[in-house]
């Protein structure tokens, strides 16, 4: 009987040993393993996915932040654009490689919001990885040559008085002209007609045609159609006046207060190695403070600007917390 328990003890001090063992290895396999791959960093050539068409407010910063992360590491950082539904195209592309830091992805404000409107999204906001903010950016309310009014209290007096008279463009049900012009339907008692388009090139040609009566749409596509008097521009976003058309005054100045949505970001898939995420972190925000870069974004009518992963998130956060009632109110779900 003393042979059976002192077997039995050894039996269960070998299996505790071989236990610890195996846990040890583990952990080191695991954090010994992301170090190592964080020192050997990129291996291969890095992919920067961009969700829209090139020319845009993402596509632009982003193709130059991948320029100089691949100056910053020796290796090539390859742009590539892959559009379609409102981005979701370039995460589900995103998602579907290893989490090792080697595919990434310009983010906006469309990746974290698409999870409230679309009921079969296929990702979770918590599956994206935030690496940093590259900028924010503001909207110009652009508006056809011939509808007659030149202020906004002129198309807010029309309209009340005839719902449904002018239409305004949007790339998407939650897209931010949609969500913009939703509110701003709400905020001064108006009702238009939404007119969806594939891109943002093909209403702006509408608006220039004098097809189209208003779209939102940032600087970059507004100023030289503004400046050549094919156009008129109602308002700007943002606190203070746009320095590409300082003429023009803030929603805020004619005191309507709208929610907007507007960064782009860096990131990465969830699960990739922090110590990736960090070195990634500190060089977009290098990138993100070159002078080429912020001459780049002032011309955009744009503002760089970078964060910590944490901070990012916290602005994804609230994206999602402004954007769900909005969503909700105005039933802007899609299957």
């Amino acid at each position: 009987m003393v042979l059976d328990v002192r077997v039995g003890l050894s039996v269960a001090s070998l299996f505790l040993r071989m236990t610890t063992w195996l846990c040890l290895a583990f952990l080191i396999f695991s954090f010994g393993g992301a170090g190592i791959a964080a020192e050997t960093y990129p291996s291969r050539p890095i992919r920067l996915l961009i969700g829209f068409p090139p020319g845009g407010p993402a596509d632009i910063p982003g193709r130059a932040i991948a320029e100089q992360l691949s100056h910053f590491l020796g290796a090539p950082v390859v742009s590539e654009n892959k559009a379609g539904a409102g981005g979701m195209l370039a995460m589900q592309e995103l998602l579907a490689q290893p989490a090792d830091g080697h595919t990434l992805l310009i983010c906006t404000y469309f990746d974290p919001v698409n999870t409230l409107v679309y009921r079969n999204a296929r990702y979770k906001v918590s599956d994206i990885a935030p690496v940093s903010l590259i900028g924010t950016y503001y909207y110009v309310l652009a508006m056809a040559n011939n509808v007659p009014v030149e202020e906004l209290s002129g198309l807010v007096a029309i309209t009340k008085a005839s719902p449904d008279r002018f239409n305004y463009g949007h790339i998407g049900i939650a897209s931010p002209a949609n969500l913009i012009f939703k509110q701003l339907e709400k905020r001064t008692g108006i009702k238009m007609t939404a007119v969806p388009f594939k891109g943002s090139a093909p209403a702006m040609q509408e608006l220039i045609a004098g097809r189209l009566d208003l779209y939102i749409v940032p600087p970059i596509s507004a100023v030289q159609p503004f400046e050549a008097r094919q156009i008129k521009v109602l308002a700007t976003s943002g606190k203070s006046r746009l320095s590409v058309m300082p003429q023009v005054a803030t929603l805020q100045e004619l005191g309507v207060n709208l929610i907007w949505f507007a960064f782009v970001e860096v990131c990465a898939e969830n699960g990739t190695p922090v110590q990736i995420i960090d070195r990634l972190n500190g060089l977009v925000r290098e990138a993100v403070a070159t002078p080429q870069y912020e001459h780049l974004m002032d011309t955009l009518g744009s503002v760089p600007i970078s964060s910590s992963p944490q901070d990012l998130q916290g602005i994804i956060d609230n994206a999602v917390r402004d954007a769900a009632p909005i969503v909700e109110e105005f039933n802007l779900h899609m299957d």
